[in-house]
């Protein structure tokens, strides 16, 4: 069945090329200029993503958020400013799933709208088909990540973490003590054939250190091996 996925961003310019690009990768779309538009249409025939600028003229990214997550919770992917971190970080407490900062690939953006799909998806198809059950939950020391609720916990205190960045700790979490080279993390969460930057991994793993020590500010599991990559240590 042909996933819909909507767009709310006020740049014309964005909405047409991100839905020329999605149409012919095989989705379907809907596109509003502003959040007050998009809000009711969310709501009364959800999609089943959408995709949400933060700047918006009359209702803001944020703000269709919060209102959106009172009655629905279709998966979200924000697009963002480079310098926006605090409402990333804002956004993602709020419950999106993801973002992607401006300028963006689109080739990057849907491979993110897959893999959140697939993760969407999965419990709902293992449940409903007798197949084999969500994966279980990972615990390693202090971490617990649950993939199949998309939830991470540190010595109990809750970490939000884009898909992205959960499927590398994930990645890094199942071996304990075992580097993995920065291919090895591309692959894991990029798995579209999406050509990124090592850099992008090394930003990736700054973002999760940093968040992990919001909760705690002692973090250390996730060792840089310079030349080699990274690795999670248990203790």
């Amino acid at each position: 069945m042909t996933a819909t996925i909507a767009l709310v961003d006020d740049d014309r310019n964005i909405l047409t090329s991100v839905s020329i690009a999605l149409q012919a990768d095989g989705f379907s779309t809907r596109v509003y200029s502003d959040g007050e538009a998009a809000l009711k249409a969310l709501i009364d025939n959800p999609p089943d993503l959408a995709v949400l600028d933060i700047k918006m003229p009359k209702m803001d990214g944020l703000e269709l958020l919060r209102r959106l997550r009172e009655k629905s919770q279709i998966p979200v992917i924000f697009l963002t400013s480079k310098d926006d971190e605090l409402d990333e970080a804002l956004g993602l407490a709020m419950g999106a799933d993801d973002y992607i900062a401006k300028p963006f690939s689109q080739r990057l953006l849907i491979a993110r709208i897959r893999a959140i799909l697939r993760r969407a998806e999965a419990p709902a198809v293992a449940l409903g088909s007798g197949e084999e059950p969500p994966q279980p939950v990972l615990v390693r020391g202090r971490l617990s990540m649950d993939p199949a609720r998309h939830r991470v916990t540190w010595n109990g205190g809750p970490v939000t973490l884009t898909v992205t960045e959960f499927l590398i700790l994930e990645t890094l979490a199942q071996r304990p003590g075992i580097v993995k080279t920065r291919n090895q993390l591309m692959d894991a969460a990029y798995q579209d054939d999406i050509y990124v930057d090592d850099r992008t991994i090394d930003s990736h793993i700054k973002r999760i250190r940093r968040k992990f020590r919001q909760v705690d500010s002692e973090f250390d599991a996730i060792e840089t091996l310079y030349g080699a990559g990274y690795r999670f240590s248990e203790e």
